[in-house]
């Protein structure tokens, strides 16, 4: 096994970010494809404040998707990404009519970002897994 590698940012290409919310912190990947291969370019994690830890499930989730994108605005803003999620029910976030008004702050907040959600099992985001958990 060897030790993890970080990449230099290539401005050229696409970034996927990965992100996670556990009951403790968020966790965030930001990766770029080399070959078949998405290595990771940067890593960031935090604990969740007091008030954030009684936010329910879909909130933890989408606050680690902003908190992810805020994190890494300066390679993601002006630019095409992929957001990565193992939260289902945030593929729908500006889709759907948001009944939350702290869901609904948070999607306005992602406008000015260009990028497409997709969901991706558990076991695929060890990354962004591991990080909100330590």
């Amino acid at each position: 096994m060897s030790a993890p590698i970080l990449y230099l940012p290539d401005l050229g290409k696409t970034f996927v970010l990965r992100t996670d919310a556990s009951d403790t912190s968020l966790g965030a990947v930001l990766l770029q494809k080399q070959g078949d291969v998405k290595f990771p370019v940067a890593y960031a994690s935090r604990k969740l404040l007091p008030r954030e830890k009684t936010y329910s499930v879909i909130e933890k989730e989408c606050l680690g998707l902003v908190w992810g994108i805020g994190k890494f605005h300066m390679y993601l803003f002006g630019r095409e990404f992929t957001l990565q999620t193992d939260h289902q029910p945030l593929l729908y976030l500006n889709k759907v009519k948001v009944a939350n008004t702290r869901l609904m702050r948070w999607a306005l907040s992602l406008q000015p970002y260009r990028f497409r959600i997709e969901a991706i099992l558990g076991a695929e985001n060890v990354g962004a897994e591991f990080l909100s958990r330590v």
